[in-house]
């Protein structure tokens, strides 16, 4: 089992402000890392592959929870604190597809910090573009599988409140120094 309590999630439906956080946390020096759902999703589309979320989700969430994966193990070595746009978990029971067995594994062997940041639907930053196709219910409904799933994970979903990126920056600095102190 590797235990990473300096690694931090963040999660939550499609556009949440998760990106736009991670890309600020980065320029205040934070060691982050981009999403791989978004690179799968242009990949696979490129390539005329049916991993998509709308066409084969277990293909799908098994290519992200794989390449999820091997970057948490490529960081396995980290001992400063790290932000991550999606996890390991984020890809258990996308679109109802049931977690492969190697997926089930990765979820229990690698474990984050047990805080996991969540960001809640919110209409006014909302949009849609050609790698996130899903639809406002989607989003809600997103949020809603989340906040269920990660405490049967063993993770305690922190809702990130609606603010400017400065504010939300400052609860998550806040948040991660209480459930990590060891900043390096």
């Amino acid at each position: 089992m590797i235990d990473k309590p300096n690694f931090f999630v963040f999660t939550g439906g499609p556009g949440v402000g998760k990106t736009t956080l991670i890309r600020h946390l980065e320029s205040l020096g934070e060691r982050v890392v981009e999403e791989t759902a978004r690179a799968v999703i242009r990949e696979q589309a490129a390539a005329g592959g049916d991993a998509l979320p709308w066409v084969d989700p277990a293909a799908y969430a098994q290519l992200t929870a794989e390449r999820d994966t091997a970057v948490f193990d490529g960081l396995a070595h980290e001992t400063a604190r790290v932000f991550f746009d999606r996890g390991i978990m984020d890809s258990h029971g996308v679109k109802g597809a049931p977690p492969s067995p190697e997926l089930i594994e990765a979820i229990r062997t690698r474990r984050y910090n047990a805080c996991v940041f969540v960001f809640p639907p919110w209409r006014e930053i909302y949009a849609t573009d050609t790698e996130r196709k899903q639809d406002w219910a989607e989003a809600e409904a997103t949020f809603s599988r989340i906040l269920t799933a990660l405490p049967a994970l063993g993770y305690a979903p922190l809702i990130v409140p609606k603010a400017d990126v400065a504010a939300r920056a400052a609860f998550v600095l806040e948040h991660a120094l209480r459930a990590w102190p060891g900043v390096t």
